[in-house]
This record gives structure tokens, C-alpha cells and sequence, in this order.
């Protein structure tokens, strides 16, 4: 085939790539809506008061605790890396802010400013980690993750700090429009997160990270900051959530958000992020987090054991993984 030729090809054989990822990815968000209108027949049937406004609005509060985080995680996972310290630095900001905010003395303000800048100084310190040392992210985190647990266990004596009242604490526990607050602010950062995924080149770099760092790097995309900001941004949410944890529960606690890395993450491979990097979609995984949220709130309504509730998130987030993988290899398959 003559050079002429193939320049003619490439761009045909990228656009139809394109549809077909395309066309899988509307096939998935189709397939999770559906699955989470069945989930509202079976348990509006099943499970008594679910459907009433009061649960709505707590499905709602429940949803904000996965969602803030999972809009950053979807990105660092289309990056092609992955962040499992968001249990331990939500639990740190809340025991962080209610320290600051009491026996520190720094005041509300400044307790939730400080608050915010340590959280996202931490996240960029496991980002550093990961780009200048190359330090694969898992294990990165995997510090991070044990530290900040630790952390806020011996800054909070492993007791509740009670927050002062407040407020802005009151406000951020409470509701605008009738609308839960946590979940006015997940909405607010999904709108953020959809534009900087689809219009920015900011967006672009980072399906680019993820799709083949060596080629990102040649062609001028500067690999090691956006890793850093992406890790960044993350600690910054996990902080943001820390907050809203202490408001809801009137305290902060390093005991408390356990376990949220595996639904924040789930609700993003539910929602077609491939864990290999470079393919992914906010808006998806947004309906990820409404179905791992139902799922949870079904499952307390409906009287399952606790322990058996964590077995039934389990096998989801290992179907999820599974499905994920194999709709990777098919479409690496007919690419």
C-alpha cells in the first residue's frame, strides 16, 4: 500500500474506533439505566418505604459520600492508575476539620480551608510518588491508605471529636431547595468534571495518559504533572467529603467511611471506566453511583444481614471487574 494510501486510511480506521467505543459505551449507560429502573420496581414492590420522599432524599445524601469521590477516581483510572486511600483521607478530614475547629483553634473557616490544602497536599504527595519514582499506584496508595487511617485514629485518640456549633456546619448538614447539600455539591462537581472530561485539553491528556503514556509523553503532554494534579484533585475530594462527613454526623471520626474506596471504585468500573486507562465516562459512572447506592439502601431496607451485605457488594465489584475486563478484550479484538 502506497504511503498516500495509508495516510488516507488512518484517520477512517481512528474515526470508526471511535463509533465503535462510542457505540459500546451508549450500549453499557443503557444497560445501567436499565438495571436501575428495575432496581426501583423490584424494591419500590419489595422493600417497605422506599419509594417515600425521605428515603429519596437519603438515597440522595448517600449517593454525594460515593459520588464526589468517584467523579476524580474515574479520571485517574482512564489515566490508567488507580487510588485506594479514599476511605482513610475522608476519615481524616472529618477528625482534621473537628480538630482545627475546636482544640486547635483555628476557627470553622480556617479549619475547613486547612483541611482542604492538606488533603490535596497528600493526594499530590502519592501522585509525586507514582510519576517521579514510578512508584506503581496501588502501593502508593496502599501507604497512604494505611497512614491516614492511623493518623486519624491517634489525632482522634479513636474517639469521636464533636464539631462546634456551627452555621456553615448546619448548612452543610442541611438541605438547599429541599435538596440534600452533599448531594447539590455532587451535582455541581459532576458539571465540573463533565466539562474538564469532554472540553478541555486538560480532558484530552488524560484519555491520552491513559491509552498509551509513552506516546502521550512524545507528543508533549507533561506526564508527570498531570499525574500529580490527578492524584491532587483526588485528595482534594476525599477532603471535600471528610467535611460533609463531619457536618452530617455532628463529629469527626477516624473510624468512619470505611470501605468507601471499594464502592467509589466499583461505581466507576459499574459505569464502563476500563482499569486498564484511556477509555471511560463521568456521566456513566454517575450512573454507577446511583446503582451502587440503591443497591446498598435496598439491601438495609430489606433487612439483609450486614456481613451478608458486604458479601453481595463483593460479588458485584468482582462482576463488575469481570464484565469490565471482557468488554476490554472484545473491543481490543475488532479495534
Amino acid at each position: 500500500m502506497s504511503s498516500t494510501a495509508q495516510t488516507q486510511t488512518a484517520p477512517a480506521e481512528a474515526e470508526r474506533q471511535v463509533r465503535r467505543l462510542s457505540l459500546s459505551r451508549g450500549v453499557n449507560e443503557l444497560g445501567l439505566l436499565a438495571a436501575i429502573i428495575l432496581l426501583y420496581i423490584v424494591l419500590g414492590a419489595k422493600a417497605g418505604g422506599f419509594l417515600t420522599s425521605g428515603n429519596q432524599l437519603g438515597i440522595l445524601r448517600d449517593a454525594a459520600q460515593i459520588g464526589i469521590a468517584a467523579w476524580g477516581m474515574t479520571l485517574v483510572i482512564i489515566a490508567g492508575d488507580i487510588d485506594i486511600s479514599i476511605g482513610p483521607a475522608v476519615a481524616f478530614g472529618s477528625v482534621m476539620v473537628a480538630k482545627g475547629a475546636t482544640s486547635w483553634g483555628l476557627g470553622v473557616p480556617l479549619a475547613v480551608v486547612v483541611t482542604l490544602l492538606i488533603g490535596t497536599a497528600i493526594g499530590a504527595f502519592a501522585g509525586f510518588l507514582r510519576a517521579r519514582f514510578n512508584v506503581p499506584s496501588f502501593i502508593a496508595t496502599l501507604g497512604v491508605y494505611s497512614a491516614l487511617r492511623g493518623l486519624a485514629q491517634f489525632i482522634s485518640n479513636a474517639l469521636p471529636v464533636p464539631l462546634p456549633n456551627s452555621g456553615f456546619f448546619d448548612f452543610l448538614a442541611g438541605s438547599i431547595a429541599g435538596v440534600p447539600t452533599p448531594a447539590v455539591v455532587m451535582i455541581l462537581l459532576l458539571v465540573v468534571f463533565l466539562v474538564i472530561a469532554l472540553k478541555t485539553p486538560y480532558g484530552r491528556a488524560v484519555y491520552a495518559l491513559g491509552g498509551n503514556p509513552r506516546a502521550a509523553e512524545l507528543a508533549g503532554i507533561p506526564v508527570k504533572r498531570i499525574r500529580i494534579s490527578l492524584f491532587a484533585v483526588n485528595g482534594l475530594l476525599a477532603a471535600i467529603t471528610g467535611v460533609l462527613l463531619a457536618a452530617r454526623l455532628g463529629s469527626g471520626n477516624g473510624g468512619s467511611a470505611m470501605g468507601l474506596e471499594f464502592d467509589v471504585i466499583a461505581a466507576v468500573v459499574i459505569g464502563g471506566t476500563a482499569l486498564a486507562g484511556g477509555s471511560g465516562s463521568i456521566l456513566a459512572t454517575a450512573l454507577g453511583v446511583i446503582f451502587i447506592t440503591l443497591i446498598g439502601n435496598g439491601l438495609v431496607l430489606l433487612g439483609v444481614n450486614q456481613f451478608l451485605q458486604d458479601v453481595v457488594r463483593g460479588v458485584i465489584i468482582v462482576l463488575a471487574v469481570l464484565v469490565n475486563v471482557l468488554l476490554g478484550r472484545r473491543n481490543r479484538l475488532t479495534s
